[in-house]
């Protein structure tokens, strides 16, 4: 389906990431660029007795962080963020909270909003930020608790740290967005969706300024657990950073991460009244639904193909504009090669000027942040001129070479990108596609 756009144009203003790869937007572009990979063994838990003992684990990130910038989003009257909450309060918020907060505050910075709130209508900014499963951690956790010391245990803020849409509830707070308040929570397409939805928002009217992505944090034995039973996850435990290959004919599953990736949207024009720096533009939304399987793409990608041509309606694109695919591409046997043939099949008159890369290649699978994590890297080959690479491809899979795409093998690419699409599809035949532009 297109999800049809107005007049308003909307553009990417501001970036933040907190990921295996780095803990910010510039170190985890860096790495990226470079083809480093974030997956190591898992040390949140012991991971003995577990088939998968690997993951992509955020590591050396402090929770306290998100107190390191004075803000003050309720204007020089009004106490810096630092005075109203302190880090016994970042305490009280579960891991993808943390993280998601930290990336949403890096982007927000990096969008300049802080210093310009005194002219800018808090009523007119939003979030979208979504979470797949939710403060996971945290459950296992009290349930632990509780069966170990009763009920007198159970942390008064319990329900505060597992609940999806506290993450998108306590950014509203922290920076003064009363507009939308909006929690996504569509698997594997989550951050994909709150993006589109985000950008929708700002092109019907409703607001001028949105806060949008995803978060997760499920590296915990019930998910890495449930993940390995359905025997989805990589068992490829002696090679971490080789273990995670969309594409390579010896791929045996994804490798489960955690992880945020938060981006300012705005309204073209007024970015401009401001003086914003501009990435990109988000020009082109589409969704679909496979209603064909749980777990499984449709047959040739069916629905995949149906989100990418909406998208590229949306954005009145042809494919022959698009110089790179940032697929959704999770590194299982099956569905690489059924995303590949939907791309090929969406851009068969643009092949030889088409990249396609997997970015889980080297993060993992960040399940409700894997739709902004492609669209960061979309993001960035427009702005840079760099394709970040698929890495360990050692022997390309027959399926996927047949199609004749260029997954962009193990080396990053320098070249103009003048626009970029970004995949991302969640159990349930749930799909996403967001198409990104040079201004």
């Amino acid at each position: 389906m297109k999800v049809v756009q107005s007049h308003r144009r909307v553009v990417v203003t501001g970036l933040g990431a907190v990921t295996p790869v780095g803990l910010s937007a510039a170190d985890t572009w860096a790495a990226l660029a470079a083809g480093r990979s974030g997956i190591g063994p898992i040390t949140r838990f012991d991971a003995t007795d577990c088939p998968a003992k690997i993951a992509g684990e955020v590591r050396d990130f402090d929770p306290g962080a998100i107190l390191a910038q004075p803000l003050r989003p309720f204007g020089e009257e009004r106490p810096a963020v630092t005075e109203i909450f302190n880090r016994k309060d970042v305490k009280k918020f579960g891991r993808f909270t943390h993280l998601g907060v930290a990336a949403a505050v890096e982007a927000y910075t990096d969008a300049g909003l802080d210093a310009q709130r005194a002219q800018l209508n808090a009523d007119r900014m939003g979030v979208n930020l979504g979470v797949g499963l939710g403060g996971l951690p945290e459950i296992e956790a009290m349930q632990d608790t509780w069966r170990e010391s009763g009920f007198r245990k159970i942390s008064p803020f319990f329900i505060f740290q597992i609940a999806p849409n506290l993450l998108a509830g306590q950014v509203s707070l922290l920076l003064n967005l009363r507009g939308p308040n909006m929690a996504v929570a569509s698997a594997c397409a989550t951050s994909g969706h709150a993006l589109g939805e985000a950008a929708s928002s700002i092109a019907r009217g409703d607001t001028d300024v949105m806060v949008a992505g995803g978060a997760e944090s499920t590296v915990t034995p019930l998910a890495v657990g449930a993940f390995a039973r359905m025997r989805a996850l990589s068992t490829r435990n002696d090679d971490p950073a080789g273990a995670s290959r969309p594409y390579d004919a010896r791929r045996d599953g994804f490798v489960l991460s955690e992880g945020a990736v938060v981006f300012v949207l705005e309204e073209l024009e007024h970015a401009k009244a401001r003086g914003a720096r501009i990435y990109a533009e988000l020009s082109g939304y589409g969704v679909s639904a496979d209603a064909f399987h749980l777990s499984s793409l449709s047959p040739g990608g069916e629905g995949s193909q149906r989100a990418m041509r909406a998208a590229l309606d949306s954005a009145e694109l042809a494919p022959s504009a698009v110089g790179f695919v940032a697929a959704h591409a999770t590194s299982t046997p099956g569905g690489d090669g059924e995303e590949a043939g939907a791309i090929a099949a969406v851009f068969a008159d643009n092949l030889a000027n088409l990249n396609v890369s997997g970015v889980k290649s080297m993060t993992g699978h960040l399940l409700g942040a894997a739709g902004s994590m492609g669209a960061f890297t979309a993001i960035k080959a427009i702005e840079t001129g760099v394709i970040s690479p698929s890495i360990n491809i050692e022997n390309l899979d027959p399926i996927v070479a047949a199609t004749g795409l260029n997954v962009t093998p193990n080396q990053a690419v320098k070249k103009e990108v003048r626009a970029a699409l970004a995949n991302s599809f969640g159990f349930g035949g749930t799909n996403a596609s967001l198409v990104f532009q040079a201004i």
